[in-house]
């Protein structure tokens, strides 16, 4: 198998997001495709094999390439929602 000669993780090399929070107030999401909902208190990002919901206050994109982006803020929760 691939991932393991590379001895990478599987759902890394599947497209899965990879979601790093860093306390309260900062996340990193990696392999998302898009954004669906930006606003203050609630930022939903598409994924391959989903969506992920960042629910708080004063939330900001601080930065987004193709593939990775950084929300700050005070997060109450972090959501994976399946849309199937």
């Amino acid at each position: 198998m691939l991932s393991s000669q590379l001895k990478l993780p599987s759902d890394m090399l599947a497209g899965a997001p990879i979601v790093t929070a860093l306390g309260r107030n900062e996340v990193c999401i990696e392999n998302y495709k898009g954004i669906l909902e930006y606003n203050s208190a609630l930022i939903k990002i598409l994924t391959k094999i989903g969506s992920i919901h960042v629910e708080g206050k004063n939330l900001n994109i601080s930065y987004f390439t193709n593939d990775e982006m950084k929300i700050t803020g005070m997060i109450h929760s972090i959501n994976y929602v399946n849309n199937k």
